[in-house]
């Protein structure tokens, strides 16, 4: 009774590894194919995208305006008082 029931667990182990480790490697390939296919069909979009994002975020905002320039000195002033 007691090889039999080990048998049945060690049986139950050996299908439930080999389950996950197939669906791991399906996962791995399935991932493989889909990058590769990403890669092959739309190689310039990430460089562009990149590239416009970064020419938006540094033309407007390269130098800040008098009134702002003002404040922030008298801030640090203020600041530098203790008050």
């Amino acid at each position: 009774m007691q090889s039999s029931l080990i048998d049945q667990g060690i049986n139950l182990m050996l299908y439930g590894v080999g389950t996950v480790f197939i669906f791991l490697t399906l996962l791995v390939v399935a991932t493989t194919l889909m990058s590769a296919l990403v890669q092959r069909f739309a190689p310039a979009l990430a460089p562009q995208a990149e590239e416009s994002h970064q020419a938006d975020s540094h033309s407007a905002h390269d130098q800040p305006s008098e009134q702002i320039l003002k404040v922030i000195k008298l801030a640090i002033a203020q600041h530098r008082k203790g008050t």
